[in-house]
């Protein structure tokens, strides 16, 4: 089932998250419907938070940049509980978007290499390094269920800048491809 995207300026998006365990009531149901409402939006990453869930969960599919990164491909993971233990490399710009905040897009400089641990959909604890995008990606993600967003990383210009546009976003005066859910209005988009 598709779910409708928590916009920018809403309460859960700050939220530091919790953490789960194997009891969380339809975790399996609930990951599926986060991988159907990532594709329904053309994401390539999902935070719980941005589906109104205060929970340390997220989803990334990195198949998009398989053409600029061959190891890309098929790089489909579910993070339960993740903790990002170290941050490495150099850090690189990239341009980043945000399915909470949508037609936004800025430079964001992040580490070129992390190291995570996390439970996979299985429950089975995982330890892993990855760079690159894929590494872009998760931390972008990861940034949500510790209640920061891609434009807290920016210089105060670019957000001076983009002030209107976030404003906007926040009273909903904003169309997205997906649903979407506002603070103050109970319409979905």
């Amino acid at each position: 089932m598709k779910l409708p995207i928590v916009a920018y300026g809403h309460p859960v998006l700050r939220k530091v998250s919790e953490q789960i365990n194997k009891d969380y009531p339809n975790i399996s149901q609930l990951i599926a419907d986060m991988y159907e409402t990532m594709y329904a939006a053309n994401g390539v990453g999902l935070a719980a938070p941005q589906i109104g869930l205060a929970i340390k969960l997220f989803i990334v599919d990195c198949n998009p940049f398989a053409e600029d990164e061959p190891s890309l491909k098929g790089f489909k993971k579910t993070f339960i509980n993740p903790v990002i233990e170290q941050e490495s490399g150099e850090k690189w710009d990239f341009n980043e978007g945000c399915l909470s905040i949508p037609h936004v897009r800025e430079d964001v400089s992040r580490h070129a290499t992390i190291t995570i641990s996390y439970y996979n959909e299985n429950w089975e604890p995982q330890h892993e390094e990855y760079s690159g995008l894929a590494a872009r990606v998760i931390q972008h993600e990861y940034d949500h269920i510790i209640g920061k967003l891609f434009t807290d990383k920016i210089s105060h210009l670019r957000k001076a800048m983009i002030k209107g546009k976030l404003t906007d976003i926040a009273n909903g005066l904003v169309k997205a491809d997906y649903k979407m859910k506002f603070v103050g209005h109970k319409k979905k988009r």
